[in-house]
């Protein structure tokens, strides 16, 4: 749907010989608009909304001009977290920065641990156990869920509806409780290590995951019956942000808000990574680009998500090493730290200095994190932290096109188009 079309949409019936006068002038989407200002009628102002306003997913200001209640120019400004995320890992050791990359973006921090382990991984030539690497997926797409879960429940609130947020927290909880018996830390987890991972599943939480693997799909079906066909619901998102493929492409979309748009384009089946090609799963897509068109996706995503996770638990290996057998790659095993003085030096020499790749390497990785294209760039000069690191993160990425998405949109449904296309400002401040 282009401008025009979206003023004639959104356009007024009151009013309607001025209106039309008014519209007339539109040749295209940054046409300006004429307006008589001795005509009481013709209203234009300019409106801030955020930084601090609490649906702006953080930190995000938007400046919006408007012509009565439609907004026929939209700015954003991202600048107000000043993270200095990526300064600060120039003055880390690889394995020091880790940690870091759970504070981007906070509801997948299991996502961000692996796809920058996986960043440094390939630049310096090591690969991981193949247990290791079905625990990472299995692990990758419970942080999906987790996301999207969140993404769901403030959905539905924007859209003017509480309780619907509190039963996708309920389901996040389990989720949370997964993760606390996995790596000890509920929320940011700090799983996974340079070279593997910090420890295994337990039983505890292999039942755990099976459990939640059973029953979501009857969660997940619910929610779709309540929402499906919820009148206020469709109303509220249907034709409402609506963006074309070309459009996309041009702003850089990631992710679901990509795939709304009718470009099937997952990371996991076009570059697969760990064992993704060793997996079957689809990619959600729709064609409508619209708000509604990014709910399906998500919904259908978290379907595909217990897929993976069920598949992942039949090809992983019973048993097996979650770690490089290399104590100059990857951290030795408590065991060695505690009763060995090889091993004791190994965790010290780590800790102190870490992996060295060689000098001049660079690389680039990027994984499918739940809002898209995830990617960390390195440089390296030889020593134990990146010379330079840079980092793709897919919010940025979507809101670069939410400029386009609002221009020519009502003023009521900023909030509901900002939750539809689900940022989050730490990781987009880098």
């Amino acid at each position: 749907m282009d401008f025009e079309q979206k003023i004639s949409r959104n356009k007024p019936t009151f009013f309607k010989e001025h209106q039309e006068a008014i519209y007339k002038s539109l040749e295209d989407k940054h046409a300006t608009i004429e307006i008589d200002k001795s005509d009481p009628l013709a209203t234009r102002m300019t409106l801030n909304m955020g930084p601090q306003h609490p649906a702006t997913h953080g930190v995000l200001r938007v400046l919006m001009e408007l012509d009565g209640e439609m907004i026929t120019k939209c700015r954003l400004d991202t600048g107000y977290l000043h993270r200095g995320i990526e300064k600060m890992a120039e003055n880390k050791t690889y394995q020091e920065f880790m940690p870091y990359t759970d504070r981007m973006d906070y509801l997948s921090p299991y996502s961000n641990n692996v796809a920058f382990c996986m960043a440094v991984e390939r630049i310096t030539h090591i690969t991981i156990p193949e247990r290791a690497s079905y625990i990472r997926m299995i692990c990758c797409e419970l942080a999906r869920i987790s996301s999207h879960l969140l993404w769901l429940g403030t959905l539905v609130m924007d859209a003017g509806a509480i309780s619907y947020f509190i039963w996708t927290f309920r389901e996040r909880e389990k989720i949370y409780d997964i993760f606390d018996e996995v790596a000890g830390h509920r929320f940011t987890v700090s799983h996974s290590r340079i070279g593997g991972l910090t420890s295994d599943l337990t039983p505890t939480s292999i039942e755990k995951i099976r459990k939640f693997v059973r029953k979501f799909p009857d969660e997940l079906k619910g929610w779709h019956k309540l929402l499906d066909r919820n009148r206020i619901f469709v109303e509220r998102n249907e034709g409402i942000g609506t963006i074309g493929h070309e459009d996309a492409i041009d702003t850089g979309l990631a992710g679901p808000s990509l795939r709304a748009t009718g470009i099937a384009y997952d990371i996991r089946k076009f570059e697969p990574y760990l064992h993704y090609d060793q997996i079957d799963f689809e990619v959600p897509t729709r064609t409508e680009g619209d708000n509604l068109a990014r709910y399906y996706c998500r919904m259908e995503e978290m379907a595909e998500s217990i897929r993976i996770i069920e598949q992942c638990f039949r090809k992983m290996p019973q048993k097996g090493p979650i770690r490089v057998d290399d104590a100059k790659k990857s951290y030795p095993s408590k065991d060695e730290v505690y009763y060995s003085m090889e091993g004791l030096i190994h965790d010290f020499m780590m800790t102190d200095t870490g992996v060295c790749p060689p000098a001049g390497a660079e690389s680039y990785h990027a994984i499918e994190a739940p809002k898209g294209e995830l990617g960390f760039y390195i440089q390296s000069d030889g020593t134990g932290h990146p010379w330079r690191l840079k980092i793709k993160s897919p919010s940025f990425s979507n809101l670069q096109g939410l400029e386009t998405i609002l221009d020519g949109e009502m003023i009521a449904d900023t909030v509901v188009i900002i939750g539809g296309m689900d940022p989050v400002m730490g990781d987009s401040d880098k």
